[in-house]
């Protein structure tokens, strides 16, 4: 397999990264598989395969495996916390049914004193008894309050381990396995209530040209930066996904297609009026702007049915010039 692999790796011409190597194992393991068809689809087209394409890759294809493995791992540490826990109250409870029989035992013995002795010996007992018996229920407080923490800190880990699961790795929006996860629901929600639902797709435009002039390091920088102005008007309820590559998308439950036009007019406005310039030498980027195709949900279309108008509307915005926004259905009133 590992062969197999390296095989490749080198006829794709992509460099033999622990994290590639990872991928590329299973794109050889199942090449029709949702990884392999993207990494197929990746390879086809001209965007160039960076660490951030696999970073993407990798959040979106193949944290369920690495979250089986984290609860695993969590599983064996509570499993150790109980026994622990366990070991401490059994203790705990020898000690008392030990105390208990002790006392018994003095309770005869205080009958049958014959002198001072014999009333000093039994108290000295029944000290001795008394303490272990404090030893022991000191411990197990101390056990259960550390098992405590460790459980808190289980939960704290487990929950990052979840978000990791459904975050992009480079812009910190929903990955591309959420954003799909999300659209068939709230597809389903506004089936079931009756409830509108608008999608739309944007794309950084003349990309390819910020990485082939400027590398990737700043096509990450601008990946990032389109990225922010996303997160931070597609704010809740609102969801906003890295689609792959330059491409994200947005979610809007709930919204009229004219809110919905003026929130992504806003995003393009925001993004375009800011020149960048390029961290490592202050070089001017320019500025950047995206396109828009937006498609509302219809009664009955599917999570594929709006994506697929919603990209139609890209491409139309594309092929008017680029830097604009476009609806869908006006886009087919149009044509008809």
């Amino acid at each position: 397999m590992a062969h197999r692999v390296i095989d490749a790796m080198q006829q794709a011409s992509i460099w033999p990264t622990p994290l590639n190597f990872e991928l590329w194992v299973h794109y050889v393991s199942d090449p029709d598989g949702l990884l392999g068809r993207e990494l197929h689809r990746l390879l086809s087209g001209d965007t160039p395969f960076t660490d951030a394409t696999a970073e993407m890759l990798a959040a979106e294809f193949l944290p369920r495996g690495r979250l089986s493995e984290e609860i695993r791992d969590v599983g064996a540490v509570l499993n150790r916390e109980l026994a622990a826990v366990a070991e401490a109250i059994d203790n705990a409870r020898k000690t008392q049914t030990a105390y208990g029989e002790t006392l018994s035992t003095a309770s005869v013995k205080m009958q049958e004193v014959a002198g001072p002795t014999d009333l000093t010996a039994i108290v000295t007992t029944l000290s001795s008894a008394t303490r272990k018996v404090q030893r022991h229920t000191s411990a197990l407080e101390k056990r259960l309050e550390s098992s405590n923490r460790e459980v808190v800190r289980l939960r704290e880990h487990l929950e990052q381990v979840r978000r990791d699961a459904m975050t992009d790795a480079l812009t910190n929006l929903a990955n591309r396995k959420t954003f799909d996860e999300q659209l068939a629901r709230l597809c389903e929600e506004a089936e079931i209530e009756d409830k509108s639902l608008t999608l739309a797709i944007v794309d950084i435009d003349h990309f390819k040209r910020f990485n082939d002039t400027w590398g990737h390091q700043t096509g990450d920088q601008v990946l990032r930066y389109v990225a922010s102005v996303l997160g931070r008007i597609a704010h809740k309820p609102r969801l906003a996904a890295r689609y792959g590559g330059e491409e994200f998308a947005v979610i809007f439950p709930g919204e009229t297609p004219g809110t919905v036009e003026a929130a992504l007019n806003a995003i393009r406005e925001e993004i375009g009026s800011r020149s960048l310039r390029r961290r490592s030498t202050n070089d001017d980027l320019g500025a950047v702007t995206i396109s828009v195709g937006f498609a509302e949900r219809r009664p009955g279309e599917t999570a594929l049915g709006v994506l697929e108008r919603a990209d139609e509307a890209l491409y139309a915005s594309k092929r008017g010039g680029r830097n604009c926004v476009t609806n869908a259905d006006l886009k087919e009133q149009a044509a008809a």
